[in-house]
């Protein structure tokens, strides 16, 4: 069936990808702009919860780092207080000696982080040690009207950050790493665990393994 929208000039091509047939998003256009406004909050709320992708970006002197444009879409839908023309913010964990990457949480992954932790006991030694890790090695932040993040110092030093950086997406995170230190510890992990497992093998039956699946019948 063919969906009869009104062109939008000027909206580009961000705009233009959502009007096509097969989008997922039914809308209904009633005049003044308001479809493709429409299909964009569906978007937001739903498929833009999760990061995709992986990919290299330049880190100028001033440690600045232009993060990839889905990225930005996810960070600004997890953002509660976020509106048009505002710079969303995301918290970005560090933690301690043994991390070698920066783990960056949208607001609402750290808010039900925060929620768990506060759970705890207060006074426990589990609370005092995941607020150490995520209350005080972390740090608040947001990206800049042109796509970029600052990266202090103290976390590019902390994981060997120079001129260039590795992204890549975790669910509702993304990790930066310096390049070589995931080609040497993440990518050869993975290698090494895949060439244990047969040519046939599909990952997808880890999906059925999931805790309550065989008590529900569901990983048959």
């Amino acid at each position: 069936m063919q969906l009869d929208l009104p062109a939008r000039a000027g909206r580009g091509r961000r705009v233009d990808q959502w009007q096509q047939i097969n989008s997922p998003f039914p809308f209904q256009d009633k005049g003044g702009g308001g479809s493709a406004h429409a299909v964009q909050q569906s978007w937001d709320k739903t498929v833009g919860r999760r990061f995709r992708g992986e990919s290299n970006h330049k880190v100028d002197t001033k440690g600045r780092v232009s993060i990839p444009a889905s990225f930005r879409r996810v960070i600004e839908a997890a953002d509660p207080n976020w509106t048009s023309g505002d710079a969303p913010e995301l918290v970005i964990v560090y933690g301690d000696h043994r991390r070698s990457y920066l783990e960056c949480y949208t607001m609402e992954a750290i808010n039900e982080v925060d929620e768990k932790i506060d759970a705890l006991p207060r006074g426990s030694k589990e609370r005092k040690l995941l607020q150490r890790l995520f209350h005080g090695q972390s740090f608040p932040t947001s990206v800049d009207e042109t796509g970029r993040l600052v990266l202090p110092a103290k976390l590019r030093q902390k994981i060997g950050l120079d001129k260039e950086a590795f992204f890549i997406a975790a669910g509702d995170t993304f990790q930066i790493w310096r390049p070589e230190t995931y080609a040497a510890e993440e990518d050869a992990k993975t290698a090494a665990w895949l060439d244990d497992l047969p040519d046939d093998f599909d990952p997808l039956v880890f999906l059925d393994q999931r805790p309550g699946a065989a008590e529900s019948g569901q990983g048959e």
